[in-house]
């Protein structure tokens, strides 16, 4: 196969319309845009969300809520997820996102307490909650903050 040879699926492409070509073309004149209005003059038309004068839903809706755009979004991992490690590994985030634990780095990573702990690891995180540094320690670990 050749790039001249190359051709679209039948049916999945149209043919260019060009509009206000004449009459012959069947779409001359007004060019599929009626007679005088709003949306027959250059530039017409009106913005997204307009509706003609009425009180747009967009002001009518209650506004909800605060977004906090300094807020740190971390990546969440329980101490159960690290039993898939071998004693004696050091566990970063990158470890765990080559494991598929955890799908995104975000913010850093965070260590919550929910499960148990049987192995012995090293574990370097940004924060690490009580029970899951109490538990990584109890196993004979490190939890390391960096």
């Amino acid at each position: 196969m050749k790039l001249h040879e190359l051709s679209p699926a039948a049916g999945s492409a149209k043919a260019a319309w060009r509009k206000g070509r004449g009459p012959g073309s069947g779409n001359g004149k007004t060019a599929g845009k009626g007679h005088k209005g709003q949306n027959a003059r250059s530039g017409g038309g009106v913005r997204p969300g307009f509706e003609g004068g009425q009180l747009p839903l967009y002001r009518k809706l209650p506004k909800r809520g605060f977004n906090n755009k300094f807020a740190k979004e971390y990546a969440i991992v329980n101490v159960s997820d690290l039993n898939k490690f071998e004693n004696g590994a050091t566990v970063t985030l990158e470890t765990l996102v080559n494991c598929g634990i955890v799908r995104k780095e975000l913010d850093g990573l965070k260590v919550l307490g929910n499960g148990n702990i049987t192995k012995a690891i090293t574990v370097e995180a940004k924060i690490f909650s009580q029970t899951a540094k109490e538990k990584i320690e109890a196993a004979g670990g490190k939890a390391e903050v960096k």
